[in-house]
């Protein structure tokens, strides 16, 4: 099998990369008769110096490959017909902008392997940047804490030469004793605790957090039983919830009452109770002054996200009695600052590709080298011209 790692085309770039150089070495030695080539890019996080240095082939025409890895979705013009593809393709939710990607791997014969599709037996995503994500956003979180009230700079992730630094950066400062709410349960998540664990940050359970104050910074972890219950009875089962979220109502209420800093990491759809009403925020009680909103879902889990931010201007204020955009960083209280950055791997882009790396060689390359593998195939949107029976609701996206 020769894989070939594709530049990024897509016209808001990514930077990120599926392997990284040692990585790409390292693959014909873990697996018999795999080879990697790389096609040339000035984009990316790793230069191609890097990546020839290390030993990897570059070349222009990637036509020879079985495999072809990227990251964002590639544009529909730049589409080798009847290869087989992995990267983010964004139409499972017939994503209107992907229209057009949709159809044509459907007209070249691709064989579409969407890495978001790929799941354990028990659906949990095997690929992803959600760790990195909710490292970042954690971090983002705390550095407009400190510049809204002028308490402690905190320098920005992708000025940074990577994780380590990152991490460094928190032994010159002295945070103060903020009450931060972490929701979530999976990868993003993982990476908020990740680094709120590095820095020191205390955990307390939820009950103690609702009626103490602390003289140094702590934080609670809010999964499922903690912020929903049924509608009808206040219980709390995770596979009834996941079945029939509409059943249950959210209970983080309370906890705007008790929070400096909300870091919201969980899934949200449209049948979810939202973790908040956005006239909460006008109530006398409401104690938020930042919310990471490391998911991002405008107007989602956090009614109040308005829109998406960037790397370069990652806050925007809402006036809590407007409800409308202000400028951040005000000391106001009655200003709430919203982080919703959603492409925050990005500001640790080589830490990132690592990761991404590893488990991709871990989970996904032994797969794809059988002649047939349950992950693979949950994860294939089309192939030879044809929607793979689980994606068939998709027919009048990609036919019409």
């Amino acid at each position: 099998m020769k894989i070939g790692l594709i530049r990024e085309r897509k016209k808001i770039g990514d930077n990120r990369v599926a392997l990284t150089p040692m990585q790409c070495m390292e693959i014909p030695r873990i697996f018999k008769d795999v080879l990697v080539v790389v096609e040339a890019s000035p984009d990316r996080c790793i230069s191609n110096e890097e990546y020839i240095n290390e030993g990897v082939a570059m070349q222009s025409d990637m036509s020879d490959c079985d495999v072809l890895l990227g990251i964002k979705e590639v544009p529909p013009e730049h589409l080798i017909a009847g290869k087989t593809y992995l990267f983010f393709s964004h139409t499972k939710k017939k994503q209107p902008s992907n229209k057009p990607l949709m159809q044509a791997l459907i007209q070249k014969g691709v064989r579409m392997i969407d890495y978001e599709c790929l799941t354990h037996a028990d659906e949990q995503r095997i690929l992803g940047f959600g760790f990195y994500a909710g490292i970042v956003g954690a971090h983002n979180g705390l550095q407009a804490y400190g510049k809204k009230f002028n308490l402690y700079i905190l320098p920005s992730a992708h000025r940074l030469l990577g994780y380590q630094e990152l991490l460094r950066s928190y032994e010159k400062i002295m945070l103060p004793p903020v009450k931060i709410a972490v929701t979530g349960s999976g990868k993003v998540a993982s990476g908020i605790l990740e680094l709120l664990h590095q820095i020191g940050i205390e955990s307390v359970e939820p009950a103690d957090y609702l009626t103490h104050e602390y003289a140094y910074p702590v934080f609670t972890h809010l999964k499922g039983q903690h912020l929903y219950a049924r509608k009808d009875d206040n219980s709390y089962h995770r596979d009834d919830f996941h079945a029939h979220p509409e059943k249950y109502k959210c209970l983080f209420r309370q906890y705007t009452y008790q929070t400096d800093v909300l870091m919201n990491g969980i899934y949200w759809e449209e049948k979810i109770d939202r973790l908040f009403a956005k006239e909460d925020v006008k109530n006398n009680n409401w104690r938020i002054a930042v919310i990471a909103d490391v998911t991002c879902d405008p107007l989602g889990s956090v009614p109040i996200n308005l829109d998406v931010s960037t790397i370069q201007s990652p806050v925007y204020g809402i006036d809590r009695n407007s409800l409308t955009m202000v400028e951040p960083y005000q000391p106001n209280k009655q200003i709430i600052d919203i982080m919703a950055v959603d492409n925050l791997p990005n500001e640790l882009p080589r830490d990132a590709s690592h990761y991404f790396g590893t488990q991709l060689i871990k989970f996904i390359l032994p797969e794809l080298l059988k002649p047939q593998s349950d992950i693979i195939q949950r994860a294939t949107i089309c192939e030879n011209g044809h929607l793979t029976e689980k994606f068939g609701y998709l027919s009048d996206y990609a036919y019409t």
